[in-house]
């Protein structure tokens, strides 16, 4: 089985984010990137299908040198290899999604994994829009998966339940939490990720579709107030709800 799963880096949810000064970007001084964690389930999804129908594993990732370290992490989950489209702009979804396509068209794969989401944007784009551009069907949110030949039958999370549907390879599957347990690599796995190959590849830079006008930090919120449940502080609730967050 040819098996690609899409991966990407991403700030740490830990680090603190300050906006650049243009105004539209992040200050990346001091910004600690990692795997894009929905990502690691795509890698170890892609594993367990290796496992089952054999095949091999390749990671395609959009993004600067920078991004090499945490392809190194997948190569050491177990992938056997990894191409990375060098683009420093990644100017918007379909940017990435078109510049992952021109790869994808070249070879005759049988799945391409990827994570549900960055946890970055949030956009929830790449696949569908991944998946448009190859002219391949696409489930996404999946939380469980099973193949049988060319046959695919996955459940998926929507609002309120579930839902499981079937389709066929080749195809495009995006990630949930919930459908397997991420492995982590051992010092032996990581020490041999180190001569796994990395393919690099110019990227395109497509016109953007998509334009950030500003990107603002949240206001800061007050501090809380504080009343006790005498009669006298739950008069002064009501008046609070009632004059200042006029909920009531």
């Amino acid at each position: 089985m040819d098996i690609v799963v899409c991966v990407s880096q991403t700030p740490d949810t830990t680090t603190k984010i300050q906006v650049g000064e243009d105004g539209k970007n992040i200050d990346s001084t001091g910004v600690k990137f990692i795997l894009n964690p929905y990502d690691e389930f795509a890698v170890e999804e892609g594993l367990k299908l290796r496992e089952a129908h054999g095949g091999e594993i390749t990671l395609l990732c959009v993004g600067d040198d920078s991004a090499k370290e945490n392809i190194r992490l997948g190569l050491a989950m177990g992938a056997d290899k990894a191409i990375l489209v060098k683009d420093e702009a990644k100017a918007d979804s379909f940017s990435v999604a078109s510049q992952l396509a021109d790869v994808l068209k070249e070879s005759n794969l049988d799945i391409v994994l990827l994570g549900r989401q960055s946890i970055d944007y949030d956009s929830a784009q790449m696949g569908p829009t991944l998946a448009e551009l190859l002219g391949r069907p696409c489930v996404s949110f999946v939380t469980s998966l099973e193949i049988d030949g060319t046959s695919v039958k996955a459940e998926r999370d929507i609002e309120g339940g579930k839902e499981v549907v079937e389709t066929s390879l080749p195809c495009v599957i995006t990630a949930q939490k919930g459908l397997n347990e991420p492995r982590y690599p051992k010092l032996p796995d990581i020490m041999k990720a180190k001569k796994k190959p990395i393919e690099e590849r110019e990227g395109t830079s497509p016109a953007a579709r998509v334009e950030t006008l500003s990107l603002n930090k949240p206001e800061q919120k007050s501090g809380g107030t504080v009343l006790d449940g005498t009669p006298e502080g739950i008069k002064e609730l009501v008046r609070l709800l009632r004059e200042e967050a006029k909920v009531i």
